[in-house]
């Protein structure tokens, strides 16, 4: 009987310690140029959630030289912050059509991109 009790003990110890999870922030980044000159630049902004995170699309202007390094995700309270490090585009700018893939833990209700907030809520059916 002791043994069974220890056994049964020691499963929920650790289930329970199993299921304590760190928050975390991680993103996955395609870019593609569309344009040379950044007047051209559309101004959108598409949100698609699933189970796997969320995926943001839309355009920005950045150096012709700009690489996936240059692009950094942070988490501060409820918000993630991305952050185009050392991407001012200066006169030789290109537009890239940007999608940008986020998983996060726990959930977060705000998105700020370059200083730009969005809000993001669940939608209900």
């Amino acid at each position: 009987m002791r043994y069974r009790t220890f056994v049964l003990g020691l499963l929920l110890v650790g289930t329970t310690m199993s299921c304590e999870r760190k928050a975390y922030v991680e993103h996955k980044l395609k870019f593609e140029k569309v344009a040379d000159d950044c007047n051209e630049q559309q101004s959108y902004f598409r949100l698609n959630s699933n189970f796997g995170g969320e995926r943001y699309e839309f355009e920005r202007c950045l150096p012709a030289d700009f690489t996936e390094e240059q692009l950094s995700s942070e988490r501060k309270g409820d918000t993630v912050l991305i952050s185009f490090k050392n991407a001012s585009p200066g006169p030789t700018g290109k537009v890239y059509h940007i999608i940008l893939d986020i998983d996060s833990y726990p959930a977060y209700h705000f998105v700020t991109i370059d200083g730009d907030t969005y809000s993001i809520a669940a939608t209900e059916k």
